[in-house]
């Protein structure tokens, strides 16, 4: 079992720039699908981004252009760079694991972290 470590949450105005931060407990989990999701309360989970394990990013329309995903695999982290922000971007954001996939990523996910709140102001 894998256990992910999310930070780099806030409170921003509209506009602002995040970076978050995942860390990841075993190395081996650097080499599968690995993404971010996120959920606001009283919708449904949406899925932010992926890479895969030769680094192929994907990204929701929703956030493409603004949000970028990246992973240092010397350091067992994974990054969501999130730039001009708006308030439809204030949710939890989750790191997230699927194990079972190294290529072809979905956003379905064996394991995810605690989370980390983002809050957009106007």
């Amino acid at each position: 079992q894998v256990q992910l470590v999310e930070s780099g949450g806030g409170s921003v105005q509209a506009g602002g720039s995040l970076t978050l931060s995942c860390a990841v407990s075993k190395s081996t989990y650097m080499s599968v699908c690995m993404g971010w999701f996120r959920q606001a309360p009283g919708k449904e989970r949406e899925g932010v981004a992926t890479i895969d394990s030769d680094g192929l990013t994907r990204a929701a329309d929703s956030v493409k252009g603004r949000f970028t995903i990246s992973k240092d695999n010397g350091k067992n982290t994974l990054y969501l760079q999130m730039n001009s922000l708006k308030p439809e971007d204030t949710a939890m954001y989750y790191c997230a694991s699927d194990p079972s996939r190294r290529r072809y990523c979905t956003n379905w996910y064996t394991y995810r972290g605690q989370g980390t709140q983002v809050t957009v102001s106007s």
